[in-house]
């Protein structure tokens, strides 16, 4: 069984994109969401999500490194089992 995913959230948290974050475009009711999610796979369902979300709106070339950055973090310090599969779905806008 995966380990518990991290925040999509990269510590920026200004809502001025039509309530929407501009570091990671969660709103504040996904961002609460995330924290109920307790298994990795939905953890990761909506992190998949979220990258379309930021495809959809633009302007977001700026979270996949800062996420990407987190998520080796996280996986030196042995809290992550296998690295998140999104590379291929990253922000492009």
């Amino acid at each position: 069984m995966s380990k518990k995913i991290p925040s999509p959230c990269i510590g920026v948290c200004k809502f001025r994109r039509e309530g929407h974050c501009i570091g990671c475009s969660m709103t504040k009711v996904q961002k609460k969401m995330f924290k109920t999610l307790k298994k990795a796979d939905h953890q990761e369902a909506f992190v998949h999500m979220l990258v379309h979300q930021q495809n959809d709106m633009g302007r977001y070339r700026h979270w996949w490194p800062a996420y990407l950055k987190r998520l080796n973090k996280k996986a030196k310090k042995g809290g992550l089992s296998e690295p998140l599969p999104l590379r291929e779905n990253a922000p492009v806008k």
